[in-house]
């Protein structure tokens, strides 16, 4: 012992001897990293995977009406052309449907999506006097495609309320309730019908009064105006005089004045045209649960945000105007993220109590000594905690695969400990068979045992820590996808190295006490030592038989290796499924919606199925540019205790 205390000790042996002297410090900093770590973690971003879509702008222009060659003449290609010269600007993709027109640009991965944006707008600039007059090109919400956090259905139970009413509710009211809250970029509406009045002339009736279509529209466009006159002074008092004529209901049409005749009379519209109120051209609808029609709205995330809390605040909102909404009419959710979410974050929690109490039950069991199990039990929370500090600052949201980060790391974070009190331990054995048992010897022992292998396990889990470091290399979708695991598992493994020779070697030195017991006194050692040893020395002797038989498996596990599948994403049980099947180009509305309810209806009738919402076409935003022959159908099924039996 002189010896080893005359040695002089290298900076990681002197932190592990300062922290086991200094533990009120030791102890100090771990609590206060603890409750950092928590505070991060509750406000860091929430969400099932991480987002693996590419920093992209999208651009919208309608021009209804027209045709796709027209529109991909006129406006996606000059739009197109013009982005490709843009900095940072990776690829830019042009999609061009009947009166609409969509232009991705995606930038170069790490672009912040506010710059993106602003250069897109400066470049629209540019472009705005190539495109045809009355064409206004829309950037779409700073959101991307997995944003799709919450979807919703409008049912009117009662019978008397109408598509096209449901429809102006949602997008008159409730869309712009749950808009206003904080992190929601966009809700946007699907299906129902979208109100307008339509004036249907007569040129029977047009030619015998002299009358034109452009009459007709001028008539309308001056009946929808309100012009402002001058002010006027009566009893001391101000009076604003001012012409009325915004249209609020189809008489204000009806009556609106095209032209006089030859004996002054004035021609009316409803004179020369059929004024009625209908709905708009319809490039979506959705169906719930083969039941008919509804109308539905999909809540967009705000890009960054934590989804988590976006979805708890919608449904919060959704609780608040309940009150508000007509009679009969109920909103159904359809998807909801949250559960996953809460399931991703549960599995973490699960594990680390699973691996806390095999850790105590093994220590237990070879130690014979509760005490030093809690060693690994206190630091391995603190190193998880701790994680999480990372997390907030480096904008790594908790997600399934960044929580498999921190979960492939605790195996290894435990091992620092267990190997530092199963030394100690043994230490402690020799030393009080020597006759050193009192508190000053017993803690010089453990801070020996400690200074002993703390350097080396350091060491070892620094190798650990950069073993994930070529997971950084990945580009595009398998880099986003597989960053946040390699730096949680890095993170994790930095944390638990500067903990092995902190926290441990404190830890060790206040919960080392008591009786301790010879590796000889446990029955269980014996047992395992007497097993050990004989197999230890047969494969030392016929070593090159063991070695032939290693390289045999080896080989032997190629071909099953050979025969395995591959996949990108790893199979995941949401709750949900998303059956999208496609039909013939060109289907009619008709027809797509007779296809969707017989669809749905089918589905419905498996007994394992909760609830269905179809939908066709695309929805009121620019994330969604699919054509009538696209159904997206979510399906939500029961919980798996009310399947039947033998239903995987």
């Amino acid at each position: 012992m002189p010896t080893e205390a005359a040695a002089p000790l290298g900076l990681v042996a002197r932190i592990i001897d300062f922290s086991a002297r200094k533990r009120f410090f030791v102890f100090l900093f771990a609590a206060g990293l603890t409750i950092w770590g928590i505070w991060c973690a509750r406000r860091s971003q929430l969400d099932a995977l991480p987002d693996l879509s590419d920093t992209q702008v999208i651009i919208a222009t309608e021009w209804m009406g027209r045709s796709p060659t027209l529109i991909e003449n006129q406006i996606t290609y000059p739009i197109t052309t013009t982005f490709l010269g843009a900095p940072k600007v990776k690829t830019v993709r042009g999609f061009t449907m009947f009166g609409m027109s969509f232009v991705y640009v995606v930038f170069q991965d790490g672009t912040d999506i506010y710059w993106a944006r602003s250069r897109v707008v400066e470049y629209l600039a540019k472009v705005k006097d190539k495109l045809p007059e009355g064409v206004t090109p829309q950037i779409g919400p700073d959101a991307t495609s997995v944003g799709w956090v919450f979807q919703y259905a409008l049912v009117d139970e009662s019978g008397t309320h109408d598509l096209q009413e449901l429809r102006s509710f949602q997008d008159w009211s409730l869309r712009y309730w749950l808009q206003g809250l904080e992190g929601v970029a966009e809700v946007a509406s699907v299906g129902g019908f979208e109100k307008e009045y339509q004036i249907q002339i007569d040129p029977a009736r047009m030619k015998a009064r002299n009358v034109s279509v452009g009459q007709v529209a001028a008539a309308v466009r001056g009946a929808n105006v309100e012009v402002g006159g001058r002010v006027i002074e009566m009893a001391q008092h101000e009076y604003a005089l001012r012409g009325r004529g915004y249209i609020t209901k189809k008489d204000d049409i009806d009556l609106a004045v095209v032209a006089t005749d030859a004996r002054g009379t004035p021609i009316r519209i409803r004179d020369v045209a059929d004024v009625t109120i209908g709905g708009n051209i319809r490039r979506g609808l959705v169906d719930l649960d083969g039941c008919g029609e509804v109308v539905g709205g999909i809540v967009v995330m705000r890009f960054g945000e934590n989804a988590l809390n976006v979805i708890e605040r919608v449904k919060a909102k959704l609780e608040e105007v309940n009150g508000a909404l007509p009679p009969g009419v109920k909103v159904v959710p359809v998807y909801d993220r949250s559960q996953l979410i809460k399931d991703s974050v549960s599995t973490l929690s699960w594990n680390v109590l699973q691996i806390l109490g095999v850790v105590v039950v093994v220590i237990f069991v070879f130690l014979f000594h509760f005490r030093s199990a809690m060693v690994a039990a206190i630091a391995l929370p603190v190193a998880t905690a701790a994680t999480f500090i990372a997390f907030y600052y480096l904008d790594i949201s908790i997600n399934i695969m960044s929580l498999a980060g921190v979960i492939l790391a605790l195996g290894d974070m435990v091992d620092s400990a267990c190997v530092l009190v199963e030394n100690a331990h043994r230490r402690i054995a020799v030393a009080e068979a020597e006759g050193g048992g009192s508190a000053v010897s017993r803690t010089e022992t453990v801070i020996a045992s400690a200074r002993e292998l703390g350097p080396s396990m350091f060491g070892a889990l620094l190798v650990l820590t950069i073993a994930f470091l070529p997971v950084f290399s990945l580009q595009g979708e398998e880099g986003r996808l597989f960053r946040p695991l390699a730096l949680s598992k890095t993170f994790s493994m930095a944390f638990a190295s500067v903990f092995a020779v902190t926290l441990v070697p404190a830890l060790m030195v206040s919960l080392l006490k008591g009786k301790i017991r010879s590796e000889e006194k446990n029955p269980i050692n014996r047992f395992f030592i007497a097993a050990y040893r004989p197999v230890l020395r047969a494969c030392l002797r016929g070593r090159y038989v063991v070695i032939a038989l290693v390289l045999a498996i080896l080989g032997v596990t190629i071909i099953p290796m050979s025969r395995l599948g591959s996949e990108f994403m790893p199979p995941l049980y949401e709750g949900d499924l998303l059956y999208m099947p496609i039909t013939v180009p060109g289907i009619s509305i008709a027809e797509a919606k007779r296809l969707l309810t017989w669809q749905d209806q089918q589905i419905r009738a498996v007994p394992e199925v909760e609830r269905v919402f179809g939908k066709a076409g695309r929805a009121g935003t620019s994330l969604d540019p699919a054509p009538l022959s696209m159904f997206e159908t979510i399906v939500r099924l029961k919980p798996q205790k009310q399947w039947r039996k033998g239903m995987t």
